[in-house]
C-alpha cells in the first residue's frame, strides 16, 4: 500500500518519533515476567526445561571399580615384559560377568577373565583387552564356550597399574553438585539425573499461552469460505511458535467483532501465564479490541517502530499478561518471535532470552524507507567462497505483510536497521536464525 499523501502532521501514527523502538518495547514486556514457580515432574518430562534446585549425588558414580574392556584382570607387575614374541602366561582362575559381584581373588601369577562393567576382583589393578592375548578373537563374544574354561591365558602386551580399569567415582563423586538450579536439562542430564536415581526432578514449569484471534472475517480451520473472509492461520501458527519457544499452546478460538463475544473468550484465557491476541490493535473502524481490552484491563497500545509489526498492545487482563499482536500474518509471527517468545522463555527460567543470530554478507539491495527496523524474510547460506565459512543472505520473496508462503521459504529474519535507508549488496547485517535452539 503507497503512504499516504496527507502531511506528516496530520497522520501521527506515522510520526516514526512517536513511536516506542523495539528494544525499549521489549525491555516493558519483559519486565512484567518472571520464572515460573518449581514443581516435580517424572523425570522424562523434564526435557528442555529447567532445574529448580541443586543435584547433589548421594553415591559415587560408578560405585564401584570396574572393567572399562572385556579382557583378563591381571595384577600389572605380573605382564612385566609381556610381548608377542615372548608372551606371559598366567593361570585363569575365574570368569567374571557384568552385574555380579567379584567371587575371585587374582594373586601372583593368575588372572580373571572378565567382561565390560564387572567389578575388579580383589588383588587386580589392571585389564588386558582379549586383542591383546592368545584367546582368538571368534571365542570371545559367545558366553559359554571353551574360552571361559580355559585354564591358562598368554599375554602379548605389558600392562600398567589402572590400564583399562574404572575407578569408583571416576563419573561423580558423592556429594558432588553435579548439576546446579538454572540448568537446562537437555539428553546428557536426564541420563545423569537417571544416575543419580532422581525419577522426578523439580523444574520451572511450562508456561500456559491462551491464543485468541479477533474479526468477523476469520474462519477456522474446516468450514467452506464464504466471501470475505479468511481462514484462521494465525492461531495455528502462534500455537506452534509457542509450542517451539517451550510453553504449552491453549486455543481460545476466534472472537467475533462483539464486545461480549470478546469480553467472554477472554476470560476463558485468564487462568494461562501469557494471553497472546491477534488483531485489533490498529486504527480501522472495526478494531474494538483495544477498546475492550482498556476496559478489561491496563492495557497500553503502542505504536513500534518496526515493520512488520508496528501496531501492538501490551498489559494485563484480570492479572494475566497480554501480548495484543498485529492480524496480519507475518507481522503477528514477527511480533510473536521479537516479543512472545523472549517472555516464554523468561517465564521457563532460561539464561538467553533472544534469538539466535548471525552475520551474513548481503546480496541484493533492499529498501528500508520509514525509519523503522525491518525483519526481512530471508535465506540464509553458506558462503562457498569463504575459507572460514561465513554466511550470505537474500530476501525470500515478496515481503507483504500477509504473504505467510515467504515466511515458510525463510530460514532467518534478516534485521535492517533504523537508520538505513537503503541496505546495499555487500553489506554486513544481521540475521536472526528462528529455527536453530538457542539453548
Amino acid at each position: 500500500m503507497p503512504e499516504p499523501d496527507t502531511p506528516l502532521a496530520e497522520r501521527p501514527w506515522e510520526d516514526v518519533a512517536r513511536m516506542l523502538g523495539v528494544d525499549e518495547a521489549l525491555e516493558r514486556i519483559l519486565a512484567a515476567f518472571a520464572r515460573l514457580p518449581a514443581q516435580p515432574v517424572p523425570l522424562l518430562e523434564a526435557l528442555d526445561l529447567v532445574l529448580a534446585e541443586d543435584a547433589v549425588a548421594d553415591s559415587d558414580i560408578p560405585p564401584f571399580r570396574n572393567s572399562a574392556m572385556d579382557g583378563y584382570a591381571v595384577r600389572a607387575a605380573d605382564t612385566v615384559g609381556a610381548r608377542r614374541t615372548a608372551p606371559v602366561c598366567l593361570d585363569v582362575v575365574g570368569n567374571l560377568a557384568a552385574g555380579y559381584s567379584a567371587s575371585v581373588r587374582v594373586g601372583p601369577g593368575t588372572a580373571a577373565r572378565i567382561m565390560t562393567g564387572a567389578p575388579m576382583p580383589e588383588g587386580a589393578d589392571a585389564v588386558v583387552r582379549f586383542e591383546e592375548t592368545d584367546e582368538p578373537a571368534s571365542t570371545v563374544d559367545p558366553p559359554t564356550n571353551e574360552a571361559t574354561r580355559r585354564p591358562v591365558v598368554a599375554v602379548h602386551r605389558e600392562a600398567k597399574p589402572w590400564d583399562n580399569v574404572r575407578a569408583a567415582g571416576e563419573d561423580v563423586r558423592a556429594a558432588e553438585t553435579v548439576l546446579r538450579a538454572g540448568t537446562r536439562l537437555r539428553p546428557p542430564e536426564i541420563g545423569i539425573l537417571a544416575a543419580l536415581n532422581r525419577a522426578t526432578v523439580r523444574v520451572h514449569r511450562r508456561p500456559r499461552v491462551a491464543i485468541l484471534s479477533t474479526g468477523d472475517e476469520v474462519i477456522d480451520v474446516g468450514p467452506a469460505l464464504r466471501p470475505g473472509q479468511v481462514r484462521n492461520s494465525n492461531s495455528y501458527t502462534l500455537a506452534a511458535m509457542v509450542a517451539r519457544a517451550g510453553g504449552v499452546p491453549e486455543l481460545l478460538g476466534v472472537a467475533r467483532d462483539q464486545v461480549t463475544d470478546l469480553s467472554h473468550r477472554l476470560t476463558a484465557g485468564r487462568d494461562a501465564d501469557l494471553l497472546v491476541t491477534s488483531g485489533g490493535v490498529s486504527l480501522g473502524d472495526y478494531d474494538m479490541v483495544k477498546d475492550v481490552l482498556r476496559a478489561e484491563g491496563e492495557i497500553a497500545i503502542w505504536q513500534v517502530r518496526m515493520k512488520p509489526g508496528k501496531p501492538l498492545a501490551f498489559g494485563h487482563v484480570g492479572g494475566t499478561p497480554l501480548l495484543g499482536l498485529p492480524g496480519n500474518p507475518v507481522a503477528a509471527a514477527v511480533s510473536f518471535e521479537q516479543f512472545g517468545r523472549p517472555a516464554i522463555r523468561k517465564m521457563l527460567g532460561r539464561q538467553k532470552l533472544g534469538v539466535p543470530t548471525v552475520e551474513a554478507t548481503l546480496l541484493e539491495r533492499l529498501d528500508n524507507r520509514g525509519q523503522r527496523r525491518h525483519y526481512v524474510r530471508a535465506r540464509v547460506d553458506r558462503d562457498l567462497s569463504d575459507p572460514a565459512g561465513g554466511y550470505v543472505v537474500r530476501a525470500a520473496g515478496d515481503q507483504g505483510a500477509g504473504v505467510l508462503s515467504s515466511l515458510a521459504r525463510a530460514n532467518g529474519l534478516l534485521v535492517v536497521p533504523e537508520y538505513l535507508e537503503v541496505a546495499e549488496p555487500g553489506m554486513r547485517l544481521q540475521v536472526q536464525m528462528v529455527d536453530w535452539d538457542l539453548g
